[in-house]
């Protein structure tokens, strides 16, 4: 390839880089990419996926490469061998055979079995599909599908109503819909989990670790913008981009509580018809868009995380009205975040299950992995 050299150079010094630092992947690529604007459209294509390619692989690659950890190294087993052709080979061991951290498989096997845990490890190493959720206060699923046909491939999603899947990647952000706010990139998988929120035109509805807005983007639609919707995060960053989604997507029944607010938090106590919970987690879900936090997991870090998970859970909680329903979701694969967080809720806090938990799970071309159930109090 014409171009490899030169590509090579950049993916050799996003790597070298990327091991001298703490930030996610995505976030290391996209600063690199932003002080080299040079890069074409189709190096960056290239270089990201070759770069995910690779930290997917990289548990596969360090097996057969005897654990040497350089990055050069690495790069030349993945550009020069058939991955997907060697983990089939039954002398290496599993937990390497499907590119996962020992540790990792381990937790998974324990939740699904190992024949669904093999499966899921094999998705996790898959690319992700692109999804887009249209924006009903602004366009119908029907007319933005039309819009597109002839210009992308594209198909309707299976479960979502409002979804949209893309065969190929596009740059979304540059598209004049998107300016519009005629929809948002969100997969399938956490679309129908934002709509076991089933709020109704004039309910109070905290979204209490909203993050920069995707579910509370998802649900409001329905409310008709008769109500309220309250957005809260420690983190003041997602915050900043929340607002922007807000406008750019027409959703005027909505407001921003920081999480230093401690006087407005107190007055929408006990007042809320819905809370969204959807809890930090291990991520264990959505690997195949983040590759590099399965080689970050530890038993430590899982016990940490179960640990705030029930100290969120129960400070959402004190917003919810008498017969007011909690949302508590994850995209994780493990139960310990998942079925035995809620099975500890409903025991601790006298709540019952309303309706069959929502879970989906990486599938080639499908969904992320999400975990989601909705609570009420006895």
């Amino acid at each position: 390839m014409t171009h490899l050299p030169f590509r090579y150079h950049h993916l050799n010094a996003i790597l070298s880089g990327y091991s001298q630092q703490t930030l996610p992947l995505d976030l290391h690529i996209h600063h690199y990419f932003r002080a080299h604007k040079a890069l074409g459209s189709q190096d960056r294509g290239f270089i990201a996926e070759t770069i995910y390619g690779l930290v997917r692989w990289q548990g596969l690659i360090d097996y057969l490469t005897n654990g040497d950890t350089n990055w050069e190294v690495r790069l030349k087993m993945l550009l020069e061998k058939d991955l997907q052709l060697v983990s089939q080979d039954s002398n290496i061991p599993l937990p390497a055979r499907v590119s996962f951290p020992d540790e990792l498989f381990s937790a998974i096997k324990n939740s699904h079995g190992l024949e669904k845990a093999l499966e899921l490890c094999r998705n996790c190493n898959s690319q992700a599909p692109t999804t887009i959720r249209v924006n009903l206060l602004k366009k119908t699923r029907e007319s933005l599908f039309s819009d597109w046909e002839n210009l992308f491939e594209i198909s309707l999603c299976k479960h979502s109503s409002v979804g949209i899947n893309f065969h190929k990647k596009i740059s979304f952000f540059s598209q004049d819909e998107f300016r519009a706010g005629f929809f948002e990139v969100q997969d399938e998988g956490s679309q129908i989990l934002a709509d076991l929120v089933q709020a109704k035109p004039g309910d109070l509805v905290l979204d209490y670790c909203s993050g920069s807005g995707g579910k509370t983007l998802a649900f409001a639609p329905k409310m008709n913008a008769k109500g309220q919707i309250f957005l809260h995060d420690v983190r003041s960053h997602a915050l900043v981009e929340c607002k922007k989604r807000l406008k750019r997507a027409a959703i005027q029944n909505a407001q921003i509580v920081h999480a230093d607010d401690t006087a407005r938090l107190n007055k929408l106590k006990k007042r809320m018809d819905w809370v969204l919970a959807d809890a930090p987690c291990t991520g264990t879900g959505t690997l195949r868009r983040n590759p590099d936090m399965k080689w970050k997991y530890t038993k430590e870090m899982l016990e940490r995380l179960v640990g705030l998970q029930r100290q969120i859970f129960e400070k959402a909680l004190s917003f919810l009205k008498p017969g007011g329903k909690i949302v508590y979701s994850t995209c994780s694969l493990l139960n310990e975040e998942n079925q035995e967080q809620t099975e500890h809720f409903m025991k601790t806090y006298q709540l019952k299950q309303v309706g069959p938990p929502f879970q989906s799970f990486p599938s080639d071309g499908g969904m992320d992995g999400f975990y989601g159930v909705v609570l009420e109090r006895i």
